[in-house]
């Protein structure tokens, strides 16, 4: 019934599905195992793709020839560009989108990618040989055979949702867990865990008074996340905030006697920067209030998604509570919120391609490795379809580093630290974060995937015209004077000292709150010479004038941190017989096995000294 695939990616969430994608556009013939057909791609949770970090992540999905960002584009009902009041590091693409469209655009997509078929069925274990995997068992008996396997499973792996007293089997409302495929993985001597998440009620936005509401417009000025031209709807759709009050507080503390999280009955850890709104009452006791965001599911339904109301608590504790916020007074839930429970393993059982370290070509992406949210699957998955189809045909591992990309960051930091609760992206964990903008993946990493045969031949062109496009306004705003005539009026409104002669625009450009639009919309020349350019490569030439020195300084310290990167460490290297060693460090450096000298750096526990011991044992 089945030929022999070259990839077989079992999970059709976020992570599969960009898995999937990669494989088989690099060439390998896949094979897409889901439970549901229906559900491919489905925005468990919010309704949103990017925000803080995230946005960076689907830039650099895009800008390798991921499909994430090409879906959210073509499916959003409202953009915004995040943290725009501060540096253009910490700016972050957000779209809401309309969660039914996005689910069958990357269907859609998957359906007319070659080299990708389809099964549906559960996975409940693997075909292992020598610690190689050689394909998957099913729920029907059928052994499918291939020379890689991904595992994207995300929340189903022996999943259980909590909602107060209740609790049951499940990988999402209304749809079974995965049995199996954990029971086999720790026989084969994978550690596993617990973890767990949750979502909020859904809610009919016709019972809700916005007037009580803060309404939440969003950017006029689109940008996106493709660096392609994508078909971006009308984007007109509001979100809205709520606050809830002392009262609402009070209610949901009468449920917490049956609420799962307190009672012992959830062991997962929940994520520390998402937590349900029982979690906040109790851990923020001293606050009278917490915001909410009202965010609707699509442009032509009525469903509401409360994002920060998410709960395990009773149904009727949650809808109580829920009546009294302003603007609930006659709010009716579609269904209530829940808390769910789910394995996954420590990543730290990972290479650095996610190929597992006990079985060749395992690969295991998305939540299944400690990770939550949408962006930080789809960039495993898509780093693992990568990585299997660069196993098979005995290419070089792809690896991005901690200075190429948020996504070489995301999984540095798992198969070096591991994680204890739902790992999240934050700008903050990433060191190189101004070499790392959204502005500019496509500048960092579509070179790259054009190389390894990803990004399309139309990706890196337009790439290489923006390179160019991003010079030619560098050297004009470099050599081209205003004369004082020209710009004091402007420099006076803008409270700033005037020109006493002549200057180059790019001295002016670097005065504080001073923006090469405004300058242009001051200077006919100049906006004549910039017309030609899409305002996000005139954004970019700016970054890069404005900021030109502290990224320098940045990719110094990067070059300095790569010499550690080359030094390779042997994999013979018997820890224990280094005396000078902490004895954390030689339990960390023996579990994980660093190849490299920078990659032990960056292991928790293992401390400089640590550093420099190996720095003289490998001769340096």
């Amino acid at each position: 019934m089945f030929s022999k695939y070259d990839v077989i990616v079992v999970g059709g969430g976020h992570a599969g599905c960009e898995a999937a994608a990669a494989a088989a556009n690099l060439g390998s013939k896949v094979l897409l195992v889901t439970m549901n057909m229906n559900t491919i791609a489905q925005m468990s949770c919010n309704p949103a793709m990017g925000g803080i970090a995230k946005g960076q992540i689907v830039r650099e999905i895009d800008a390798m020839g991921g499909y994430s960002g090409i879906v959210s584009d073509e499916t959003m009902i409202q953009f915004r560009m995040l943290n725009r009041s501060k540096g253009p590091a910490m700016w972050s693409p957000r779209v809401q989108s309309d969660r039914m469209l996005f689910a069958a655009k990357w269907r859609n997509m998957l359906e007319q990618t070659p080299n990708v078929d389809f099964w549906q069925e559960m996975v409940t274990g693997l075909i292992v040989e020598n610690n190689v995997v050689k394909g998957v068992k099913t729920s029907l008996g059928l052994e499918i055979f291939s020379k890689t396997v991904i595992l994207t499973n995300g929340t189903f792996l022996n999943g259980k949702i909590h909602i107060g007293a209740k609790n049951f089997g499940g990988g999402r409302a209304a749809e079974k867990a995965a049995t199996g495929i954990t029971e086999e993985l720790v026989k084969l001597g994978f550690e596993s865990g617990r973890m767990k998440t949750g979502t909020p009620p859904r809610l009919d936005a016709r019972t809700i008074d916005f007037s009580k509401t803060e309404e939440q417009k969003g950017d006029t000025e689109i940008v996106g996340f493709s660096y392609l031209d994508t078909n971006i709807p009308k984007t007109d759709h509001s979100c809205h905030i709520a606050y809830t009050n002392k009262a609402v507080h009070e209610v949901l503390k009468d449920g917490f006697d049956s609420s799962p999280m307190f009672t012992g009955r959830i062991q997962g850890t929940g994520p520390r920067y998402c937590p349900s709104i029982e979690d906040k009452i109790d851990r923020f006791a001293e606050r009278d209030r917490h915001q909410l965001f009202i965010e609707p599911e699509g442009r032509d339904t009525v469903e509401i998604y409360l994002n920060g109301f998410s709960s395990s608590l009773a149904e009727d504790v949650q809808y109580k509570a829920l009546k009294l916020i302003p603007g609930f007074e006659n709010v009716k839930m579609f269904r209530p919120g829940y808390a769910i429970e789910y394995d996954f393993f420590q990543p730290t059982q990972l290479n650095n391609t996610l190929e597992t370290k006990l079985v060749k070509n395992l690969f295991f992406a998305g939540q299944i490795n400690g990770t939550t949210g949408y962006e930080e699957a789809a960039a495993q998955g898509l780093i693992a379809g990568i990585n299997a189809h660069q196993n098979i045909n005995e290419k070089e591992a792809f690896v991005l580093k901690r200075s190429d990309a948020y996504i070489g960051v995301l999984i540095d930091d798992l198969i070096n630290k591991g994680t204890e609760e739902p790992y999240r992206m934050f700008t903050s964990r990433a060191e190189f974060r101004l070499l790392l903008r959204q502005d500019n993946a496509d500048m960092r990493l579509t070179a790259m995937a054009y190389k390894l045969g990803l990004a399309s031949k139309e990706r890196f062109d337009r790439m290489q015209e923006k390179k160019i496009a991003i010079e030619k306004i560098h050297n004009y705003i470099e050599n081209k004077s205003v004369k004082p005539s020209e710009i004091n009026h402007f420099l006076a409104q803008k409270n700033s000292a005037p020109l006493n002669q002549g200057l180059k625009i790019e001295k002016v450009l670097l005065r504080p709150n001073v923006s090469l639009e405004e300058l242009a919309n001051e200077l006919p020349k100049l906006k004549n010479f910039l017309a030609p350019y899409p305002q996000e490569w005139q954004m970019a030439a700016e970054i890069v004038s404005k900021y030109r020195g502290y990224i320098a300084k940045e990719q110094d310290t990067v070059d300095k941190m790569l010499r550690l990167e080359n030094i390779k460490i042997r994999e013979t290297v018997d820890y224990s017989s280094l005396s000078s060693l902490s004895a954390e460090a030689v339990e960390k450096l023996t579990k994980i096995k660093p190849k490299t000298i920078g990659q032990a750096s960056r292991i928790s526990g293992v401390s400089p000294s640590d550093v420099a011991v190996l720095m003289v044992y490998m001769g340096r």
